[in-house]
């Protein structure tokens, strides 16, 4: 099985004069950036779900992809087989880092004990995996939104028979993420939702929603798991309505359960653009409020209404986006997964190189073109002159003042601001001159 990759090479950087279609154009992960090597600025990430659970299948038609491990059932030998090719491709895509839902890499289950001891059995494998390979663990995770038990959502679940299902899961998950030396957990609340008011207590699924994340806050320090808990933003799709809708209303979450000092955000692009957001928009936001986690790396298209996944391309959307990470000083326990996947109609090996590769080059331009940005100062100068009479004499004056004070020295000052122009015409244009 780790044959199916054999004719493909490890990907090296060769730069920008090269023909080679498998190398990288400008991800150099030794290059220093603004003082780090770029490996450490990106933390690149490949999924095991959509690289290698997807079989190409989508509503109005089966699988294209004729992988090895999709034939037949996902039996112990199959959850095996692809985890070993899963391996092989981290390795040879030569990236630090992987990510997995619980339900990815191990043999399906029809009840809760057999759920436990194959998810155990594939741990340990992953253990072997990484010993053996040299790739980490940037976060696992648990999938409470595919089986049919959590149609109504896992922690907002009606049934509470299913909220404990669901705890069982994440329980387990979470502590394999410890023991495989994950930087980070994710909670991504796929059905967390709903489609319908008419049979929704909308009130007691906050409050449980609340409650499970708390639950999973508490056993993080029991374990003594030193990774960031992050939830994934996104507005709909599947549910009408999701209730982690955009990083802004994640915060006021937290914020409610008294868990914004525990709990940050993992935002995918594709995410923000079904919120009506701008990928660096969701970036920034997340960065005012202290909350930025991790990025899932992909890109939606925009002449659909749903998420398309599919492998960023826009040097201009990531070179924003990179001077929004760049201003938020960067990761810590987090980095770029490709939440990612090839078209239904590229099925075969290659393609999932192609696909990565494209998406690491493609942000790797996009974090040198940021430090260009940053280090030629003017886009920064021009913001920071914007705001210079806040900390001039009259915006520290108004600092101390209540409400009738400010509006009394307005009086006596006899204001009349005229407007000032915000240079956006100026700004677009050194942006385009850096891309």
């Amino acid at each position: 099985m780790t044959d199916y990759f054999a004719d493909i090479p490890t990907i090296r950087f060769e730069g920008t004069e090269t023909d080679n279609e498998l190398a990288y154009r400008y991800y150099d992960k030794d290059r220093v950036v603004l003082g780090k090597r770029m490996e450490d600025h990106l933390r690149f990430a490949a999924c095991f779900w959509h690289t290698f659970c997807w079989p190409g299948s989508d509503v109005f038609g089966a699988g294209t992809f004729d992988r090895p491990w999709h034939r037949g059932a996902n039996d112990g030998p199959a959850s095996a087989a692809k985890r070993a090719a899963a391996f092989d491709f981290f390795t040879r895509l030569d990236i630090p880092y992987y990510c997995f839902h619980d339900v990815d890499v191990m043999a399906d289950a029809h009840n809760i004990a057999e759920h436990r001891a194959n998810f155990a059995e594939a741990v340990d494998d992953l253990e072997r995996l990484q010993a053996s390979s040299g790739r980490k663990l940037l976060w696992g995770t648990a999938n409470l939104f595919g089986n049919p038990r959590f149609a109504a959502g896992g922690a907002t679940n009606p049934d509470p028979e299913v909220f404990a299902f669901g705890a069982m899961q994440v329980r387990d998950a979470l502590e394999a993420t410890h023991r495989l030396g994950g930087a980070n957990y994710v909670l991504w609340g796929g059905r967390e939702g709903y489609e319908t008011l008419l049979n929704t207590n909308l009130g007691r699924e906050l409050d449980n929603l609340g409650r499970f994340l708390n639950l999973v806050v508490d056993h993080k320090h029991k374990i003594g798991f030193g990774g960031t808990i992050l939830i994934e933003p996104k507005p709909h799709e599947p549910t009408k309505h999701q209730y982690d809708f955009d990083s802004a209303t994640v915060y006021g979450f937290l914020k409610r359960y008294g868990l914004e000092n525990e709990v940050k955000v993992n935002i995918e692009a594709n995410h923000a653009t079904l919120a009506g957001h701008t990928f660096e928009h969701e970036i920034a936001m997340a960065s005012a409020l202290g909350i930025f986690g991790s990025i899932d790396a992909n890109r939606g298209d925009h002449q659909n209404g749903w998420d398309t996944d599919q492998f960023p391309n826009s040097v201009e959307e990531l070179t924003l986006a990179m001077v929004e990470i760049l201003r938020a000083g960067g990761f810590t326990t987090g980095g770029f997964n490709f939440d990612a996947k090839v078209r239904r109609q590229s099925m075969d090996a290659v393609d999932l190189f192609y696909g990565h590769i494209g998406g690491i080059d493609t942000v790797a331009r996009g974090l040198l073109n940021a430090a260009a940005l940053i280090e030629d100062g003017r886009i920064d100068a021009i913001k920071a002159e914007r705001y210079a009479g806040w900390d001039g004499d009259f915006g520290q004056a108004i600092a101390g003042l209540d409400l009738a004070g400010i509006a009394d020295l307005a009086v006596s000052s006899n204001l009349d601001p005229k407007p000032r122009s915000g240079r956006q015409e100026r700004i677009e244009n050194l942006i385009n001159r850096f891309i």
